[in-house]
Formats: C-alpha cells, sequence, structure tokens
C-alpha cells in the first residue's frame, strides 16, 4: 500500500468511525428510551387470570413470637391463598425426645397455622429445620442421626395439617380447608447459614434429604390431598435444577411443583429466569416435569434490607415483576414477606402495622378480575395488565424506574369496545378513586392519556353504563 492509499484509508476511518459510533449511540438512546404507548384489545381474550401474587412469605424474625397474629386483619384485605413459613422445628418447638422415641407439641406451630387461616390463607410449610433432638451434632442445619427419625417427623406433620380427621383452629378448620396444602423439602439448602447441602451427594447431600422426605410423606396415613416438592434455592441454577430432576426420576421420586428464590431490581430477571428454566428443560427429556407448577417460594426487590423497596419504586417494582409472572406462567411468587419483626426489614408491614407502598400495590392488583386481555405498546419503564369482567376492563400501570428520574406522558387506548357510553376512572396507590370522565362511542378507540411520574402506579377502569 503506497502513501496515497495509506492516507484515503486513514480519512475513510475518519469518516466512517465517528458516523458509525454516532449511529449506534443514537440506536442505544432511541432504544433505551422509546415511549410507552398502551394499547388495550378488549377481543384478545388470553383466558381467565392468574392471580400469582396472592402469596405471602414470612420469614424468622422472632422466634417464640407469634409474627402474623397482630397483622391477619391486614393480610386478609389482600385475598392471600397461601403464607408460607419456614422454621417449622427450631422456632416452634414440635420434637423432643423421650424413653419411649420422639414426641410432638404442635401447640406453638398450631397457633400460627390458626393466624395463616385466619389471614384467608392456607399454610404452605418449608420442611425444616432439623429438629435438636434428632440432629448428628445438635445443630438444626445437619443431617440426622438417623434418617428413620426424619422420616417419620414429616410424616407426622403432613399427618397434623393434611390429616382427613384433623381439627384446628377451635374447630373452624377441618375437612377441606386442609386440601392442598404444600409441603417444600427445606429453605435454600444451597445457603451455608442453611447448611450448604450438596446436589451432587455427599455426607449433606441435598438429593437423600430429599428423597427422606418424600419417604416420609409417602408414609403418611389418611391424609387429604397435598403437594411435595423443591428445591428452594436462592436463584434457579441450571446444574441444581436438571441434577435435582435427574436424581428424582432415577429414584423414581415425586415431585409435585418446583420451587426457587429470587431478589432482583431488574423486573425482567423474573422474565430471563423462566426462559432459561425452559431451556433448561427440555421436552424430549423432561417432559414430566414442564408442566409442573413453577413456584418462587420467595422474592423481592433485594437480598437485603433496601429502604427505596418501601417507597414508589418499591410498589412499582411488584407490578413491573407481577407482568412477567403471568407471562412466565408462575403458580406462586411468594412476596418476601409479611410483617417484620423488632428491626426494619422486608416486611410489606412494619413492625407496628404500618403498611408500606409494596402492600399497596398487591392490594391495587386485586382490582383486577375476570379474563386477562391483551395490552401491548409497553416501554422499558412502563408496564400493564389488563383484565375484563362484565362490562368493566381495568388496567393497571406502573412506571417503574428505581432512581425515580423517569417520567412520561402515556397515550393508553382501548379498541374493540362495543359501541355505547363509558364512564373513565383512576385509582391510584393508597386507594384514591377519581371520577375521570364519561364518553360516548360508536365503534371508534377510546383514548386518553396519563402521566405516569417516576414510579406511579395506578389503575385505569372503563365501564360500559
Amino acid at each position: 500500500m503506497d502513501s496515497r492509499q495509506i492516507r484515503f484509508s486513514l480519512i475513510a476511518l475518519g469518516i466512517v468511525v465517528p458516523v458509525a459510533v454516532f449511529i449506534f449511540i443514537s440506536y442505544l438512546l432511541i432504544g433505551s428510551f422509546a415511549k410507552a404507548n398502551i394499547r388495550v384489545d378488549a377481543q384478545k381474550n388470553l383466558g381467565p387470570l392468574k392471580t400469582p401474587w396472592r402469596a405471602i412469605a414470612q420469614g424468622g424474625e422472632q422466634s417464640g413470637v407469634r409474627m402474623l397474629q397482630p397483622v391477619t386483619s391486614q393480610l386478609r384485605s389482600l385475598f392471600p391463598e397461601y403464607i408460607r413459613i419456614d422454621h417449622l422445628y427450631d422456632f416452634y418447638n414440635v420434637v423432643s425426645r423421650g424413653p419411649g422415641g420422639l414426641s410432638y407439641d404442635w401447640t406453638q406451630l398450631d397457633q400460627t397455622v390458626c393466624d395463616i387461616y385466619a389471614s384467608g390463607a392456607k399454610p404452605f410449610f418449608a420442611l425444616g429445620y432439623m429438629p435438636g433432638s434428632i440432629s448428628s451434632d445438635g445443630s438444626v442445619v445437619s443431617p440426622p442421626s438417623n434418617w428413620d427419625d426424619w422420616r417419620q417427623v414429616v410424616q407426622k406433620t403432613i399427618e397434623r395439617y393434611s390429616g382427613q380427621s384433623t381439627i384446628l383452629c377451635g374447630g373452624t378448620i377441618k375437612g377441606d380447608s386442609l386440601t392442598n396444602i404444600y409441603y417444600e423439602v427445606w429453605n435454600e439448602p444451597d445457603l451455608e447459614s442453611f447448611g450448604k447441602w450438596s446436589v451432587y451427594g455427599g455426607a449433606k447431600s441435598y438429593m437423600n434429604l430429599y428423597e427422606q422426605s418424600v419417604r416420609g410423606a409417602q408414609n403418611a396415613q389418611s391424609v387429604q390431598k397435598f403437594y411435595i416438592g423443591g428445591p428452594s434455592t436462592t436463584a434457579p441454577y441450571r446444574n441444581w435444577m436438571r441434577t435435582f430432576l435427574d436424581v428424582a426420576t432415577q429414584r423414581n421420586l415425586r415431585v409435585d411443583f418446583i420451587s426457587w428464590h429470587r431478589y432482583s431490581q431488574s423486573v425482567d430477571t423474573y422474565a430471563d429466569d423462566m426462559k432459561n428454566i425452559n431451556d433448561w428443560m427440555p421436552a424430549e427429556t423432561y417432559s414430566q416435569y414442564r408442566d409442573l407448577p413453577k413456584i418462587i417460594t420467595e422474592w423481592g426487590f433485594d437480598p437485603a434490607y433496601n429502604p427505596v423497596a418501601d417507597g414508589p419504586a418499591g410498589a412499582a417494582h411488584i407490578v413491573g415483576s407481577v407482568r412477567n409472572f403471568l407471562d412466565g406462567n408462575i403458580a406462586y411468587a411468594f412476596t418476601f414477606e409479611a410483617h417484620d419483626g423488632d428491626h426494619p426489614s422486608h416486611g410489606i408491614l412494619a413492625q407496628d402495622g404500618t403498611r408500606r407502598a409494596r402492600f399497596e400495590a398487591l392490594k391495587l392488583l386485586n382490582l383486577l378480575e375476570g379474563d386477562r386481555v391483551g395490552v401491548d405498546g409497553e416501554s422499558n419503564y412502563v408496564k400493564a395488565i389488563a383484565a375484563k369482567k362484565d362490562s368493566t376492563i381495568r388496567v393497571i400501570l406502573a412506571n417503574y424506574d428505581p432512581e425515580g428520574k423517569h417520567g412520561e406522558q402515556v397515550p393508553l387506548s382501548f379498541s374493540g369496545l362495543e359501541p355505547g357510553t363509558y364512564q373513565l376512572s383512576v385509582t391510584n396507590i393508597g386507594y384514591s378513586k377519581l371520577k375521570f370522565d364519561t364518553v360516548t362511542l360508536n365503534g371508534e378507540d377510546l383514548q386518553r392519556v396519563i402521566y405516569m411520574s417516576p414510579n406511579h402506579v395506578s389503575v385505569v377502569e372503563i365501564t360500559k353504563i
């Protein structure tokens, strides 16, 4: 290459590279800040609206304290279907050993179970931790000295809370109230503080723990229909998921549901998780597991306490995440957690019962009823879920921005509406309901513009009158 060619090439590069960089940056900016244009198609029926958000977890904040009792009325207003608890055997003093073998005192655990029923929910049990009376070294996260003991503990637990003849809570809970109870084998077994169990085997084999738990469950006599599953890891990990299912297949172990935890400030993480899990379970190998209920038994904004989650960002994060749970066909996603202990934590209710923004978001989601209808035009920030029941369509909108900076005017349109007169209203966080206006349509779309400030959440309702 001569000097003239070199100079020409350098000049060309001097022009092409900046232009390419400008085009690339412009593309990123346009993509990143594309505005929402929410379009609700009243004729696009997606089937009955599922309610995965009607599930709440309560952590082990304080041993010996009925964490749910002071807030049962608040929780009842959220219409929870299940409330999950762990620490069954180390917090509630259930199991002891005497001269005649193991004995059981259900008094304290019954109290919390009755608090769950008083909240309008059924219990979802995380089986753990190891009773000190059967632990190999006294630790609540160690294997038992004798697996026969653990099998018996699981058996007796299921016979107690799924028993056909069980009567709880002063005679108010029995029969069908004890059907469809969930039993999850352990809680975050991969975490050091909960035992660092291994899915691959060894002295602390999770698959041995799971197998012995299933064997105990199968020994339960005269019980209602119940579910047992796992592995309840801190996140959905490919090796854990596949090995768990592979070994369950090899040993012919019952698996009624697949569970995991996830904390992430990105609402898209939940969509990515479901895509990954489906990819990890190809139909040719895992056909018997692909349609099992997928349950996130703990989820939230941040694994550590983060006060940002107590404000508007936490509420918008709830709605944006639930929108992805619905698309991902999540059966239940257990918001962590119901009630703070004696220090600020993840509670949707503070220690004194004060409702945090995430509580209000869950309550607002319950305005959605009937069949889910099609929505498109979401942006990176603004997410929407719409549902129709009878003559009313409701769409919940959330503008999620954890930095609290992004606001926008959001065009909102409803198509496929029958001719007639419609009344519009907007319900905001805190349940302030504002009458919007009344409009008569003759086949055209109903169109409005809603200003969404950062982390704003509201429900827009239209009703044919």
